[in-house]
């Protein structure tokens, strides 16, 4: 169980470093610098994209919308408890994209030629 997890984390870690690659490189070819500072840069502000938003969906209340219309913007809101299956859910997403980022800045960090790590 443990061994496809981690095969299922390496897959989206490569699959979000490929993106974030391809994407950096295109955006730093336009801008006109050089390779590697782009593409470092890329996995810096992804990196921390994802630690954000892993901060956010763990903070998620208890509280959630009754049904897929529930949040009107003037009227009673119809608001229900989360099931624990929901609160383990949330704690798990939180989980995987402060992992995740995590791992996109120890990339940027061995990328970035601004500093020698030996």
């Amino acid at each position: 169980m443990l061994a496809a997890a981690a095969r299922r984390f390496l897959l989206l870690l490569v699959g979000v470093a490929f993106g974030t690659t391809a994407v950096s490189l295109v955006l730093g070819l336009a801008a006109g610098s050089s390779l590697d500072r782009a593409v470092s840069l890329g996995f810096y502000l992804v990196g921390s994209f994802l630690l954000i938003a892993g901060f956010f969906v763990g903070n998620r209340g208890p509280v959630r919308p009754r049904g897929p219309g529930a949040l009107p913007f003037i009227g009673p809101r119809l608001m229900r408890w989360a099931t624990a299956e929901e609160r383990e859910q949330t704690i798990n997403e939180s989980a995987v994209f402060v992992v995740l980022g995590l791992a996109l800045l120890v990339i940027a960090v061995l990328i970035d030629s601004r500093y020698r790590l030996i």
